[in-house]
């Protein structure tokens, strides 16, 4: 390493957030970035470690230590290529990703990690402004055809890759545009569309043939999806939505965090929505139930709309401000996390379960909860315990049901395929990635369920090898 000192005498420094009062105001990106000098500084806090556990913790396997150096040498087109190598989409993990790699990262054992997602970030954008990214088609097509049915990271990575193989793959999107949930999940205040836009841009160019609107196992028939093509891989998420069966629930007012995040993010592409059609917390009481990611999306928005007053329920206890003894370095642990839209205002109540909604004019208007707590039982498990006597009420004008997902939906392609899905209702596959289906195989939160971007993507690079070879041996190669 340039510098094998910069861990310790450099402390470590976070790009941070706009003010609150300035972003607050519209959709763009909160994040900042660094100037190059400040850039380069935080990459040389990356150790000569010997065993860069960072690596291992990356699901893509991106090789940190050596790019970071490249970094520090100034060499920012070395640095670009050797990410690329293993990471489809830097743009999309620069920005999301939770960053696994950090918390694995050798420095924090005793310190702070390397600012590892941010400095992965300044790559991909730098290598964007001075043209490394480029349109790579392959050179030769194999003849052979392949269907990628869902267009979210993991169904981008494995048609790029398969496309990048010489095969040629028709990417089909159930929606008007490309990015899964990346485009309608995913907030402008933390990725913006442009964003993936401009990725789809360099797919095109690289031949890759991308059909939106087409809902396949609806509008193109599975008898004909299994005659025009060699392989299909199905990539289409974990989309039914959690639900909460309780008294008032379907009172206007309550909708899924799904329907919620979609539509704000139409707006903001400048689609067309009715007044009336509107979901707005514009001078509301809001309830957030969930306390995930999707639920601080939803608090983020509902600040940009005006809200009121935000409040986020969690059924869960509090997590740790530091790692518990059943998460010990380099495991990921699941700590107390301030996002920024929760800086920008909330309250955060945790041990509460919701009981019912109150209406008033077929529209909610208060929300009864109850306090709870976790008593871990002789088997180990944990179960809840209701309070008796802590029932109260808040004002909820707008409700919105951050849950999460069950397994991806069966009805139209899962079920016409005649594809087998295990206990958890994900779709099952074998060693090959492949279902019980010949030529039919499946990658992504359809497969393991609903998890993280990075995850996706190392998914979609695994599906795209499996099929890759699947297709050699159909076609006698080794």
């Amino acid at each position: 390493m340039a510098n094998p000192r910069g861990f310790i005498t450099i402390d470590r420094i976070e790009s941070g957030y706009r003010p609150i009062h300035e972003r607050i105001r519209d959709f763009r990106e909160v994040e900042k970035d660094l100037n190059e000098a400040d850039r380069k500084l935080q990459a040389s806090r990356c150790m000569d470690c010997g065993v860069p556990f960072c690596h291992w913790g990356c699901p893509v396997g991106n090789l940190m230590p050596e790019w970071q150096n490249k970094i520090i040498e100034g060499d920012w087109q070395a640095a670009y290529e050797i990410l690329q190598s293993t990471d489809n989409f830097p743009e999309f993990t620069g920005r999301i990703c939770p960053a696994l790699c950090e918390a694995s990262c050798v420095v924090a054992i005793g310190g702070k990690a390397v600012t590892i997602r941010e400095n992965e970030l300044s790559v991909i954008e730098r290598a964007f402004r001075e043209g490394y990214v480029q349109p790579r088609p392959p050179k030769h097509r194999t003849g052979k055809r392949v269907a990628v049915i869902g267009s979210g990271p993991a169904g981008l990575a494995c048609a790029d890759r398969l496309n990048k193989a010489g095969h040629t793959v028709v990417l089909y999107e159930a929606a008007d545009r490309v990015g899964g949930f990346i485009r309608y999940g995913v907030p402008d205040f933390k990725l913006e569309k442009h964003v993936i836009d401009r990725r789809v841009n360099i797919l095109l160019e690289e031949g890759l043939i991308i059909k939106t609107g087409v809902r396949v196992g609806v509008d193109l028939p599975v008898e004909e999806l299994k005659a025009n093509f060699d392989a299909i891989c199905i990539a289409i998420g974990s989309r039914k939505q959690r639900e909460l069966p309780i008294e008032g629930r379907d009172l206007a007012g309550i909708h899924q965090a799904t329907v919620y995040l979609e539509q704000q993010n139409r707006l903001v592409a400048g689609d067309p929505i009715p007044d009336q059609d509107r979901i707005s917390a514009a001078g509301k009481h809001v309830i957030v139930l969930g306390g995930g990611d999707t639920g601080s999306d939803c608090i983020g928005t509902a600040n940009r709309q005006g809200a009121r007053s935000i409040t986020q329920i969690e059924i869960l206890p509090a997590p740790p401000g530091t790692r518990s003894e059943n998460e010990p370095w380099p495991l990921f642990p699941k700590l107390f996390k301030t996002t920024s839209s929760h800086e920008e205002g909330c309250e955060r109540l945790f041990n509460v379960a919701t009981r019912r909604f109150i209406g008033e004019n077929g529209h909610v208007k208060k929300l009864v909860a109850g306090r709870v707590e976790w008593q871990r039982g002789d088997n180990g498990q944990y179960r809840m315990i209701e309070i008796p006597g802590s029932e109260f009420e808040l004002d909820a004008e707008l409700v919105v049901l951050a849950l999460g997902f069950e397994h991806p939906v069966h009805d139209g392609l899962i079920d016409g395929l005649g594809v087998k899905c295990n206990s958890r209702g994900n779709v099952a596959v074998d060693e090959h990635r492949m279902t019980n289906v010949e030529g039919v195989f499946a990658a992504g939160d359809a497969k393991r369920g609903a998890s993280l971007v990075v995850w996706a993507i190392q998914e979609g690079k695994e599906v795209a090898a499996q099929i890759d070879a699947y297709l050699n041996r159909a076609s006698g190669g080794q």
